[in-house]
């Protein structure tokens, strides 16, 4: 088996996860967490269990009840691009077009696609105010 990329060994697993070497091997026989081995015959991990694995620890994130961002607007999600790990979404409240760069992983969790509702909280730390020209 490959370990490069797509493997790690079962130390290296362990410490990533918070977990002994023994609680992986546990894992394996109760089926929590398929191992492989290479072609020494060590115990290696595939790196999308150990991602599975650290999903499942996460915490959830507590619910918002206020908040300081002062400039929230309802908008409806027009159209989502999604890379390895940032995404544009593009936004409309009224006839206000808005984008915003965030994370994929963000896209995922909130699971943004066009036609969803979302509020956008805008707090910038810099705003520009410009004067229009003066007719004539």
């Amino acid at each position: 088996m490959p370990m490069k990329d797509t493997y790690l060994r079962i130390g290296q697993a362990a410490v990533l996860l918070g977990v002994s070497v023994d609680t992986l091997r546990r894992w394996e026989e109760e089926g929590k967490i398929e191992l492989g081995r290479s072609r020494g015959g060590q115990r290696i991990v595939p790196l999308a269990a150990i991602r599975k694995l650290l999903d499942e620890q996460r915490t959830p994130r507590p619910t918002v009840t206020a908040q300081s961002a002062r400039n929230q607007l309802r908008a409806i999600v027009t159209e989502v691009v999604c890379g390895t790990a940032a995404a544009t979404v593009e936004m409309h409240a009224g006839p206000f077009r808005l984008l915003a760069l965030i994370t994929a992983e963000s896209v995922r969790e909130l699971g943004l696609e066009p036609g969803k509702e979302v509020v956008a909280s805008i707090k910038a730390t810099n705003v520009m105010v410009d004067l229009p020209a003066a007719d004539g």
